[in-house]
């Protein structure tokens, strides 16, 4: 009987849905090794760890490593196509619920809504009579101008959600074309620099790289309007947090709404924390219901696609595909 590994351990839905198909195997608790019994496995059902070669070797009939999600920079890619694996992810589960995310902290941060919460616990525990009217203020966004960096699925629903609320939409994402931004309804710019130095509302939607770590530092802060508010559902490690806290520091910025840092979750004594114009939140931008069911649903399809010798809709190493397949016929047989 194949293996499915699971980082977080099977839970008994998916045991009774694999009832007499597959084995699944994975962690019921926090451990030292954080993958016991991953020397069975033939498929990875991958969450937030670190997953290179080490791994791999203690897995030598590893065929398939599927990230819950669409990003995978915890997955050394060129390692798994070392030991002939396939790497999947599933692209189409976060874009909604995600997309949402972004907005609810765009609305949140704009509206002061951390604020003005925290100010009417304390009033109301403390018997004062504050005048809460007088003394609030908050965006209307109708009309402003909402920067995205990066236009691919989450940023493109976005940018329909953001325009039917009266937001002007503009990206700079160098792999679409003008003519695609268009067709959304989106004015693309030619660099990051002219970008910034024309949005109310930044959002950051694309993947952690190289390239693209602390893609928003001092020197992007600094180009950015004064009194702009910055979003990041993408990644943590987008973010220089300490340009961030400085710029808020000084008023440069309104505020900030982050479902994601770095590290994650954040440490204890992070002082963006205790800021009242920034909220953030533990990486739950795709975690609604429908969300996760999506996600789940397409990292199980790409892993039974693989281990019933059929190449995955969401293969992100294609090159090593024959070798998995032959990988898998010595295996199974």
């Amino acid at each position: 009987m194949q293996h499915i590994w699971f980082e977080r351990g099977p839970s008994p839905e998916l045991l009774q849905r694999y009832q007499g198909r597959f084995r699944l195997i994975g962690p019921q608790h926090v451990a030292e090794d954080l993958y016991p019994d991953v020397e069975a496995a033939n498929a990875i059902v991958a969450g937030t760890r670190l997953y290179d070669a080490s791994v791999f070797s203690r897995a030598p009939q590893l065929l398939v490593i599927a990230r819950l999600g669409i990003g995978y920079d915890r997955v050394d890619v060129p390692a798994a196509t070392e030991h002939g694996v396939a790497v999947c992810n599933a692209p189409d589960g976060p874009t909604i619920s995600t997309a949402e995310c972004a907005l609810l902290l765009l609305l949140a941060v704009a509206r002061n809504l951390k604020s003005i919460t925290h100010t009417l616990r304390h009033e109301l525990r403390h018997g004062s009579q504050r005048e809460f009217y007088a003394n609030y203020h908050g965006w209307e966004l109708q009309g402003k101008c909402l920067a995205l960096v990066g236009l691919g699925r989450i940023g493109a629903h976005l940018a329909r959600m953001a325009a039917g609320i009266g937001l002007r939409v503009i990206c700079h994402d160098p792999y679409i074309s003008a003519e695609r931004a268009t067709a959304l309804g989106v004015e693309a710019k030619a660099t990051l620099a002219e970008l910034l130095a024309k949005a109310d509302i930044v959002s950051l939607h694309l993947p952690l790289n190289e390239e693209t770590r602390h893609i928003i530092n001092a020197e992007r802060l600094a180009q950015m309007k004064p009194g702009a508010i910055l979003i990041n559902t993408a990644r943590g490690g987008h973010v220089d947090e300490a340009a961030l806290l400085a710029a808020l520091e000084s008023g440069h910025l309104y505020g900030a709404g982050l479902d994601v840092t770095d590290p994650e979750p954040p440490l204890p004594d992070n002082p963006l924390l205790d800021r009242d114009d920034v909220i953030i939140t533990p990486h739950i931008a795709s975690g609604t219901v429908a969300g996760k069911q999506r996600i789940l649903d397409q990292t199980l399809a790409n892993i039974e696609a693989v281990l019933a010798g059929e190449r995955p809709p969401n293969l992100l190493n294609p090159a090593v595909w024959e070798r998995v397949v032959a990988k898998r016929q010595a295996i199974l047989g």
